[in-house]
């Protein structure tokens, strides 16, 4: 099987890159620069090489660096951001910092030839985010497009079959990204394209098979995509020895707790616990703020709730979780920064009582676990349903938790998610909801002062979720949400439409 290794050099869109070869019915597999030699990358007969980008500077002697001689080892490489700098770097080049002269976001990129830019128009939409440029390519390389403030935004030296770019061709705001990544599989590495997602699920349903075989697990439930996919591929993987344990923490969208329940207990052949936890958490959680402190003491008391039902239900060695590739990076993994921690992964407590833990989707982005969803037969209406982040409601109340918070953003973002289905939008957005800010404000109601809460409006469409665009809804919808939020739900007194993107936002507000 052919196959691209995507060497990680600590940025955060290594798993992307990894998706978007995936994409192209190519088999693609992350490995931190550190982690492998040389030698090994040799032995492993990879296809092709792909730098990562990364958060440092390769003119700094602690940044991640690697054996220049890869760069002779015969086989195609591609740098992206950081990597490019090192290949730039590591062939003779020179890197110097872009001072004044940084991109971020958007730029217009002009393109001057070259195999990796067939078929992309001389003049398209880029995405840049770097401080440090390359001022100088090495010998042999040759500059192959250019931007108003970079003059090597990219370059090849085709003899050699390595190539680099100073952009991300991997995101989507890239506009012939696809075409490039496509240009260098296919064009540059002769690529033929055997591999598909199906096997990645035929696979995985083997390994666990294997891994667990004569242990009792318990799924961490909560109804959203990525854990009902988890308990399908368990469940295909070690049938009866899969327990899932929906834990209602009081943290849900309306009516949700018990929609759950009615969809699985019963259905599909699992073993199904419902635990109301509401009080538990919610004191918990008294007298929080801090949305990292909410993450952290949410991640735990998941945990000990499971361990008590573990108690409950006799010998469970394993729990499970449908935990995907975003909440893993954006959690922080290796070198790449922490950009807030998720209940699943980085809000794990230090010690639990369980031998292990078993993420089944680990490795994927959330189309591909719906496709996964799809192809084990999940119903459309379950796969298909909107994310919903494991802490629940408690990262859209802003400040301290309360009841009466939680009672006015549930009925608040009911009305939001009505009238968005009501409207009937051709390209609805992948992710909406509203958010209960820590902002009060004044309004007029029957002639009189109020002072009530400020409740933000949040949609995105993303095919990924590591970037998002904030979504342009039609302004009769947006107005029929905020009139029916202000006139139905008591205590709010204004509703506002967050239009931020991601980056520099992230998609839920904390």
């Amino acid at each position: 099987m052919e196959k691209i290794l995507v060497l990680d050099f600590g940025g955060q869109y290594d798993q992307l890159i990894a998706r978007r070869v995936r994409d192209q019915h190519i088999y693609a597999e992350i490995k931190p620069y550190s982690a492998i030699s040389l030698s090994e990358i040799k032995d492993e007969g990879y296809t092709g090489i792909i730098f990562t980008g990364g958060p440092n500077s390769v003119y700094d002697s602690a940044s991640p660096h690697y054996d220049p001689a890869i760069l002779d080892a015969g086989i195609p490489i591609l740098g992206i951001c950081y990597g490019d700098q090192l290949m730039a770097y590591m062939a003779g080049g020179t890197v110097s910092s872009a001072e004044d002269s940084s991109e971020y976001g958007k730029t217009v990129v002009k393109v001057t030839g070259g195999a990796l830019f067939s078929g992309v128009p001389e003049e398209s939409v880029c995405w840049m985010s770097h401080t440090d440029y390359i001022s100088s390519p090495p010998q042999g390389f040759r500059t192959t497009a250019f931007t108003a403030s970079c003059p090597c935004a990219a370059m090849c030296d085709e003899g050699r079959k390595l190539y680099g770019v100073q952009f991300h061709p991997e995101v989507t705001h890239t506009e012939y990204g696809n075409q490039i990544l496509r240009n260098f599989l296919y064009g540059v590495c002769g690529c033929t394209g055997d591999w598909s997602v199906e096997d990645y699920a035929e696979r995985t349903i083997e390994d666990y098979r294997q891994k667990l075989k004569g242990k009792k697990v318990l799924l961490a439930l909560s109804g959203g995509v990525d854990s009902s996919v988890a308990a399908a591929l368990l469940s295909r993987a070690i049938g009866s020895d899969l327990t899932c344990v929906f834990v209602d923490h009081g943290l849900l969208r309306k009516d949700e707790g018990d929609m759950v329940e009615k969809t699985f207990k019963g259905h599909y052949g699992l073993n199904f616990v419902r635990v109301n936890a509401q009080e538990r958490f919610l004191s918990k959680l008294a007298g929080v703020t801090d949305p990292e402190k909410k993450r952290k003491i949410i991640g735990e008391e998941f945990i000990r709730v499971f361990e008590d039902e573990a108690k409950k239900l006799g010998r469970l060695d394993v729990l499970a979780q449908g935990t995907i590739y975003p909440d893993v990076i954006e959690s922080g993994k290796g070198d790449s920064a922490v950009i807030k921690s998720h209940h699943n992964v980085g809000g794990l407590p230090d010690v639990i009582s369980f031998e292990g833990i078993a993420e089944p989707l680990r490795d994927l982005f959330k189309d591909e676990v719906r496709r996964v969803g799809t192809m084990l037969g999940i119903p459309r209406e379950l796969v298909w349903r909107q994310p919903f982040p494991g802490p629940g409601l408690a990262v859209r109340v802003m400040g301290e938790v309360t009841a009466e918070k939680l009672a006015v953003l549930r009925e608040a973002d009911a009305i939001f998610r009505e009238e968005v289905e009501r409207a009937g939008i051709e390209n609805a957005p992948d992710q909406y909801f509203a958010v209960l800010t820590d902002t009060r404000s004044v309004g007029v109601m029957g002639d009189a002062r109020t002072y009530g809460y400020v409740v933000a409006l949040r949609a995105v469409t993303t095919d990924d979720f590591m970037t998002a665009e904030w979504t342009r809804l039609p302004l009769e919808a947006l107005e029929r949400a905020s009139s029916r939020i202000t006139n139905e739900v008591h205590g709010v007194s204004r509703v506002v439409y967050d239009i931020s993107s991601k980056p520099p936002a992230t998609v839920e507000w904390e």
